[in-house]
């Protein structure tokens, strides 16, 4: 993988993030039409350049997240993201194993496209529209919601977001929790795919991910500016989606998952 198709890889992510059409399954399919390698370097990449993205999220609502006097958020925030840690943890070997089947993520990507074309109909009338009137036991059941995402495919974004609904939040306040959950549970996967996990344990030169960044030059280069671009673009993109989910609803992007899942099943079934 040179810079180039880094710097792609990295728009892709800062676009679809915090998106609920699912960024492991668009960074995949752009890796896979690029012609790229699976190696594991490609693998940590795809997961460790969020650390970009969940930067933005703190620039972008940087009152709301470091309001000392909303201490309340960091404990919903910190029980929130432990079923994501307990379980991913657990299936962390399984849910690599999907990450290189296309045909199985595009099929997940058609079936949340039609869950989210129901969403706004299955939860109307919200009776929570900031995360402050939120308890601390629904922060934990929309974490249990978040876990759903962990099939590729999924869309964390989607499955929170919808969680939230579920426990009566409106749409804009679950979202933004949404992007708030995001923080602790994506710097946590990042630190755990740089710092403590093992790639390639059955090839003949298993590396921990930050040994493959430090391993070459272009190798830091590509890390570097992936996360500067991933921060940028999805600075750019939260604000948007907002814009488009309290105006539009679910449906668009419900029916952009359809479209493209159908078109990536034709594409990786009979040319791939």
């Amino acid at each position: 993988m040179d810079l180039i198709n880094a710097i792609l890889i990295a728009i892709v992510e800062g676009l679809t993030e915090y998106l609920p059409i699912s960024s492991t399954a668009h960074m995949g399919f752009t890796a896979s039409l690029l012609g790229l390698p699976e190696d594991e370097f490609l693998k940590m990449f795809q997961v460790s350049i969020q650390f970009g993205a969940i930067l933005s999220v703190v620039v972008a609502y940087w009152k709301k997240f470091f309001d000392i006097k909303n201490i309340q958020l960091y404990f919903k925030l910190g029980f929130a993201v432990i079923p994501a840690l307990g379980l991913g943890f657990l299936f962390d070997d399984k849910i690599e194993s999907i990450l290189g089947n296309q045909i199985a993520i595009s099929t997940v990507l058609v079936l949340g496209g039609v869950v989210l074309l129901f969403a706004d109909k299955w939860f109307k009338n919200p009776t929570i529209h900031d995360e402050k009137e939120m308890s601390i036991k629904k922060a934990v059941t929309i974490g249990f919601w978040q876990c759903l995402a962990m099939m590729p495919g999924t869309s964390r974004s989607a499955a929170s977001i919808i969680g939230g609904m579920s426990q009566g939040l409106s749409r804009k306040a679950a979202a933004e929790f949404s992007f708030f959950l995001a923080v602790p549970t994506m710097l946590a996967v990042t630190v755990y795919s740089i710092f403590v996990k093992t790639w390639g344990k059955e090839t003949a030169n298993p590396m921990k991910g930050y040994e493959m960044i430090m391993s070459s030059q272009d190798h830091i280069m590509i890390f570097v500016i992936g996360n500067i671009v991933a921060f940028i673009v999805a600075l750019i993109a939260i604000k948007g989606f907002i814009g488009v989910l309290n105006k539009y609803g679910f449906k668009p992007w419900g029916w952009y998952r359809i479209i493209v899942g159908i078109a990536l099943l034709v594409y990786f079934y009979y040319f791939k």
